[in-house]
C-alpha cells in the first residue's frame, strides 16, 4: 500500500507533537510493507532544530514552496492508495484541492489538532490549513479527538464519515531505561511552553515546589519565557530530542501530564506524553478531562489530580505502590496505545485489505 503524507513536520520534534507521533507511526507502515511518501515544507524554524534527515524505508521530501514540488505531488498522490492531509500542513488547502482531485483510492484528512481546529472556528477565524469548501470531499476525516469533537466535524466542516485515531507511542523508542543524573527528581514535567496550560502547570507543578522546598522538580521542553516562576527546587532542562525522552522520564519517581485548555475542554484528546511516559514505565500523575477513563483506570493505572493537595499526597505514597501502577500503565499501553495498534486500526476504518499486511 501507498501512502502519501502532506503534513507539518516529521523531521523535527522541536516545539510540537506531530513529529514523534508521525515517525513511530511511519515505522509501523513501513514494517508491514507499506510504502510511506511524506511531503513538509522546510521552513527555517523547524529546519535549525532538524533531528531526522530521512525516512527509512521511506521517502521524505523537503520542499522551499508548493509550486516547486506540486507535480511531483500530484504524480505521488495519483499513485496512492491513501493520500492524506494533516492539520497545521502550511499548504493545507492547496494539498487537499491536489489530493481532492487526484486518482488516489482514499482520501483522508486527519485533525490532530481537533480542539484547536473548533476553538478558532468559535472565534470567527478559520485556520489556513482547512480548504474553504470544508471536509465533506474526503472519503474519512480522521480525528485525534473522539467524543463530541467527531460530530462538531460533521456539523461545522461538512465530514461525511469521521473517526477517532487516538495518540500513539513506539515502545522501541519509549521504554524503561537507566535515570540519568541530570534529569534526577521527585516529580518531573515534560512539555513545551504553553500559556492556555500555564494555570494549572502552577497548580500541579509550581505550588507543589514552593511547598516542599526538599524535594527536587524537573520541567523539560521548549520556549519557556524569563518570566516564568522558577524556584530554586525546580530544574530546567531546554528541549529534548525524542532519544532523551525516555531518559528524562526514567529519572524521576513521578511524572505530570498537563492537557493544553482546548484539549481539555472537549475531552477525549490523551495527550501523547500520556503514552510516552507510560510505556517508559513510569509512575503517572494527570489532570483530569472528560474520556479519560476510556484510556486508563485512575487509581488503578494512573493517578489523578484536581488540586494541589492532589498532587502533594501522591509524591507521598509509597514506592511499592507507585510501581505498581506504572506497572499497570505500561502493560496497558503496550496492548491498547502502540503504533502498531493504530496502524490496524486505520486499516480497519478504511477498510483496506491486502497492502503487504500480515
Amino acid at each position: 500500500m501507498k501512502i502519501v503524507i502532506f503534513g507539518l513536520t516529521i523531521s523535527s520534534s522541536w516545539g510540537n507533537g506531530h513529529a514523534t507521533l508521525w515517525r513511530g507511526l511511519v515505522k509501523a507502515l513501513v514494517r508491514r510493507g507499506n510504502r510511506v511518501v511524506f511531503y513538509e515544507r522546510d521552513v527555517p524554524y523547524y529546519a535549525e532544530h532538524r533531528d531526522l534527515w530521512e525516512i527509512p524505508g521511506g521517502e521524505l521530501v523537503l520542499y522551499s514552496d508548493w509550486d516547486s514540488i506540486r507535480d511531483d505531488a500530484q504524480r505521488h498522490a495519483d499513485e496512492a492508495d491513501v493520500a492524506m492531509v494533516t492539520s497545521y500542513c502550511p499548504d493545507g488547502a492547496e494539498a487537499s484541492h491536489l489530493v481532492l482531485g487526484s486518482k488516489a483510492q482514499r482520501t483522508v484528512f486527519y485533525d490532530l489538532d481537533t480542539p484547536v481546529t473548533l476553538s478558532r472556528l468559535d472565534a470567527g477565524e478559520r485556520p489556513a490549513y482547512l480548504p474553504a469548501e470544508g471536509l465533506g470531499g474526503f472519503d474519512v476525516v480522521l480525528s485525534y479527538t473522539g467524543g463530541q469533537a467527531l460530530e462538531e466535524l460533521k456539523t461545522r466542516l461538512g465530514a461525511r464519515a469521521v473517526a477517532p485515531l487516538y495518540g500513539w507511542v513506539d515502545p522501541e523508542v519509549h521504554r524503561p531505561v537507566d535515570p540519568v543524573q541530570t534529569y534526577l527528581g521527585d516529580l518531573s514535567y515534560l512539555g513545551t511552553y504553553a500559556e492556555d496550560r500555564q494555570a494549572t502547570l502552577e497548580k500541579l507543578f509550581i505550588e507543589p515546589a514552593r511547598r516542599l522546598t526538599r524535594r527536587r522538580f524537573v520541567i523539560g521542553g521548549a520556549q519557556y519565557p524569563d518570566s516564568f516562576p522558577w524556584t530554586n527546587n525546580i530544574f530546567f532542562v531546554r528541549h529534548l530530542p525524542p532519544a532523551e525522552h525516555p531518559a528524562f522520564f526514567c529519572s524521576s519517581t513521578l511524572t505530570l501530564n498537563v492537557t493544553r485548555d482546548a484539549m481539555k475542554r472537549m475531552g477525549w484528546c490523551p495527550s501523547g506524553r500520556l503514552f510516552e511516559a507510560a510505556a517508559c514505565g513510569v509512575p503517572l500523575i494527570s489532570d483530569h478531562w472528560e474520556g479519560l477513563e476510556a484510556f486508563f483506570e485512575p487509581g488503578r493505572d494512573i493517578l489523578v489530580a484536581k488540586e494541589t493537595d492532589d498532587v502533594t499526597t501522591a509524591m507521598m505514597l509509597p514506592r511499592d505502590h507507585l510501581a505498581t501502577l506504572a506497572r499497570r500503565a505500561r502493560e496497558r499501553t503496550l496492548e491498547e496505545h502502540t503504533a502498531e495498534r493504530r496502524v490496524r486500526e486505520l486499516r480497519n476504518i478504511l477498510e483496506i485489505k491486502g497492502g503487504g499486511d500480515d
